[in-house]
């Protein structure tokens, strides 16, 4: 993942009224914390950091251009409104140059697997411990071709250098197994009227 150069502003009031203020300036709030060192509140720029997300992912690291000195710093929640799906705040970790750190990576899942197969995915994102400057946007699992049986575990997945796996190896990512027949699934489906109660006529 490459590093990206942003320009933030120190941040000095406080509350929900300072942050809606804030966001109507088409910046985000955000606190840097990290490294023993006081938390500092910040404003990003609200569409240059919405562009490094949606072209670095959700672990883009930053350096953050603050008061004509820079800090390197990991993007570590972004809490994004339910309805309006904008971003409402940002927490930001300091991390150093050559540091390792834990970040849980997105899985994707691609290819079509044999015809006749149903996929299971059991899992979304994989855990590792890796160099600060060197966190995979993602990673790609592959069930082209695959048949019934196939199973892909947290250890399969092939990882950058240096980097380690945190999540369980044994972990199951996804499975694929033989899709159960036509005449299968209606013997599931009760067609004498299962779990239809009648009524009886109460007793005298």
């Amino acid at each position: 993942m490459s590093e990206v150069r942003l320009s933030v502003e120190p941040r000095t009031e406080f509350g929900k009224g300072a942050a809606r203020r804030t966001r109507r300036a088409g910046k985000i709030p955000a606190v840097l914390y990290g490294h023993g060192t006081d938390p500092r509140h910040l404003s990003l720029p609200a569409l240059e950091f919405a562009r490094v997300v949606r072209e670095n992912g959700s672990n883009a690291v930053l350096t953050l251009d603050i008061d004509n000195s820079a800090e390197l710093a990991l993007t570590k929640t972004i809490v994004v409104h339910p309805l309006r799906n904008y971003i409402e705040h940002v927490d930001l970790l300091v991390v150093k140059r050559g540091e390792k750190i834990t970040v849980d990576v997105p899985l994707v899942i691609t290819g079509d697997p044999r015809s006749g197969s149903l996929v299971t995915v059991n899992m979304d994102t994989v855990q590792i411990e890796v160099d600060a400057l060197n966190i995979p946007e993602q990673f790609e699992v592959s069930i082209a071709g695959a048949g019934p049986g196939t199973m892909v575990t947290a250890a399969q997945i092939e990882l950058p250098s240096g980097a380690v796996l945190v999540t369980d190896p044994e972990a199951l990512v996804v499975a694929v197994n033989e899709s159960p027949s036509e005449s299968a699934m209606e013997s599931d489906v009760d067609a004498t009227g299962a779990g239809v109660v009648e009524d009886k006529p109460a007793a005298e």
